[in-house]
């Protein structure tokens, strides 16, 4: 959800640029970041900014660059004469020019045009400006989209593909569990009484049985997938999907009771982390 735009506004009275920067977010959390912006056109432009953006820390910044001979300051003449005035009766002297020099650095003589710069006429091409800007954030939005989405799921498909590798070795794992309680048996000399043995390990077998589980992260992965490239807005059900993909591949870990199972866990850990970071960035 980060990006970057900028439009401009050539108005009567200069040139007025807005500047959007974005950062990942869960709401919509705007900021305009000035006081040149029209306080009556406020809301609307929130809710433009809003609809376009959807999400993310918004920040809006206006800079506005005066044309030449609109940005000359306003003299009070009034104000300068009595001072000079009252300075004549004091000083019982004429008015020099560097009395007059001192006067004119007096606060209240001289003051900045307060004027609005942004009048009700130049809306249309301020929210032309705005929405310039908008057109630009989303574009930046876009391409580091396409980026995010072939890494994403890249990495979904590798975890794919670790699954394939434990079910490779989930017959070697019954098997090792089975001829690891025989051996234990047998070197307790504990005699079993085979019924009751094969018995006791299709129970002990079941809790080890990891089935379930690798057919939901196989149907997480390929909603994951279909998420993210027929939802216009992924991003939140794509954090709930990877909570659910996790807790698959943490219970196929804690199920594993294999070192070559448990490695392919461990990465795809690791795979899965770097997509929940992905997916933050992702609106």
């Amino acid at each position: 959800m980060t990006g970057y735009g900028k439009g401009e506004a050539a108005l009567p009275s200069g040139k007025l640029t807005i500047e959007i920067r974005t950062l990942n977010g869960k709401n919509a959390d705007i900021s305009i970041k000035s006081s040149l912006f029209p306080k009556d056109r406020e809301l609307e432009a929130r809710q433009l900014i809003a609809d376009s953006l959807v999400r993310g820390t918004i920040d809006v910044y206006l800079k506005f660059e005066p044309a030449a001979g609109t940005s000359a300051a306003n003299i009070d003449a009034a104000l300068v004469k009595e001072y000079c005035s009252q300075i004549a009766a004091i000083t019982n002297k004429d008015i020099t020019d560097d009395i007059l020099a001192a006067v004119l650095r007096f606060p209240d003589v001289v003051a900045q045009r307060k004027d609005d710069v942004i009048g009700p006429e130049d809306w249309p091409a301020v929210q032309a400006a705005l929405e310039e800007a908008l057109r630009e954030v989303n574009a930046y939005r876009e391409k580091e989209g396409a980026a995010l989405e072939r890494d994403v799921t890249s990495r979904v498909h590798k975890i794919l593909d670790l699954e394939d590798d434990v079910e490779s070795h989930e017959a070697e794992r019954l098997e090792n569990a089975r001829a690891a309680i025989v051996k234990a048996a047998e070197d307790a000399a504990v005699k079993l009484d085979p019924d009751r043995f094969e018995q006791e390990m299709v129970f002990y077998l079941q809790k080890l049985d990891i089935n379930e589980e690798k057919v939901r992260l196989r149907q997480h992965c390929k909603y994951f997938l279909e998420t993210i490239a027929s939802d216009p807005y992924p991003g939140r059900k794509l954090g709930f999907i990877i909570q659910e993909m996790g807790r698959e591949i943490n219970t196929t870990g804690s199920k594993a009771n294999n070192s070559a199972i448990q490695k392919s866990v461990v990465i795809m850990k690791d795979e899965l982390e770097k997509i929940r970071e992905q997916s933050l960035n992702i609106l």
